[in-house]
């Protein structure tokens, strides 16, 4: 079964971004700066946050404006990037409709999730949850 990230609620956020930190511990590093997971505010707590997270199109407008082929659609939705490939042209970005790939600065090239489901145990507010597809 292949698994995705979805967000449940996301009226319950309060911004405390521990997913995003969570994230950044895949690579065994403190900070946000490697996270594909995004908390952005706004407004605060009085109008709430979104959750920027692959939402895996049917139909992923990166793939298509990828020029290297580095972006690839995942079997059951999302994509997955080859670095090896990647020429760090940021058309991947600049295409996603919800903002969801972000930048690693370490790799210098692009970063989106890859649905391990990590931040969702640090998540304890129910916000996000790993689920099959």
């Amino acid at each position: 079964m292949v698994k995705r990230i979805s967000v449940v609620d996301v009226d319950l956020c309060v911004g405390c971004q521990l997913c995003m930190f969570a994230c950044n511990r895949r690579f065994a590093e403190a900070g946000i700066s490697r996270a594909a997971i995004f908390v952005q505010s706004v407004g605060g707590i009085e109008r709430g946050f979104i959750i920027k997270v692959c939402r895996a199109c049917k139909d992923p407008p990166c793939v298509k404006v990828c020029p290297t082929g580095a972006i690839s659609k995942r079997e059951g939705g999302g994509v997955r990037i080859d670095h090896k490939k990647c020429i760090a042209c940021g058309n991947c970005m600049k295409n996603c409709p919800i903002g969801a790939i972000f930048w690693d600065d370490s790799l210098n090239k692009p970063t989106v999730c890859t649905y391990c489901g990590y931040c969702v145990s640090y998540c304890p507010y129910g916000v996000i949850k790993l689920e099959e597809v």
